[in-house]
């Protein structure tokens, strides 16, 4: 099966790549810019968000330098195939997308306030790509945490596709699933966590629609 197929479709489990039992890498210890550890132990109280907003590098950045954020890590989520490799996401063969984990304190930063982050830093109506990034793994999501994440999550898309459709765009295409064992986050090599800490410079393919997303529309409740 030619590469390119699979740039606008999903394989099914069947499709995918086999994979592999354990990581052919391993993850750094810290993050490079908050200084804490990228897989834990997490300190009691923090709490854990995934999302999907297009080129993993740019998004994490966006994240990282949210106040109340403790940590993030880049990585593959969403998909069939097990420890992916970057090339292996990038050839649309594991069904992953690009995801960003968030692990933050709850009483600095709700939920919510990164959920305004997450929609007005990507456009979510563009389906499996994000500007020029063509691919599955370019696609919007959320993969939630707990009941009231998923919830959130949900209120949130529909208030903002409501402003969105106001402004003419079309529907919102981001996938709000829950982060269970069927959607493992598979951290990403070493050399693509904290990317743009490491080179300034580099591509950031991250950008909004300009629409701003209402705040509050959900209370986060246990």
């Amino acid at each position: 099966m030619p590469f390119s197929r699979f740039k606008t479709h999903l394989p099914t489990p069947e499709e995918a790549l086999k994979g592999r039992p354990e990581p052919g890498f391993s993850v750094p210890e810290r993050h490079t810019v908050l200084g804490n550890p990228l897989l834990g132990p997490y300190p009691d109280g923090l709490e854990t968000a995934d999302f999907g907003l297009g080129c993993f590098w740019g998004a994490e950045r966006k994240f990282w330098q949210t106040e109340g954020v403790w940590t993030t890590l880049v990585g593959y989520q969403g998909g069939h195939t097990p420890n992916p490799t970057y090339e292996e996401v990038c050839s649309g063969h594991t069904g992953h997308t690009e995801a960003v984990r968030v692990v933050y304190d709850p009483a600095v930063v709700p939920y919510t306030s990164l959920l305004k982050l997450f929609w007005e830093s990507h456009d979510p109506t563009q389906g499996f790509r994000q500007g020029n990034d063509v691919g599955t793994q370019y696609r919007s999501a959320l993969y939630t945490h707990s009941p009231a994440q998923q919830q959130a999550a949900e209120a949130s898309r529909d208030a903002y596709r409501a402003v969105l459709h106001r402004s003419g765009y079309a529907d919102i295409t981001t996938e709000i699933l829950p982060a269970d064992a069927t959607r493992p986050f598979y951290p990403a090599e070493a050399y693509h966590q904290q990317y743009l800490d490491k080179n300034p410079a580099g591509y950031c393919g991250i950008g909004g629609t300009g629409v701003s997303c209402p705040v509050g529309i959900a209370p986060l409740e246990g």
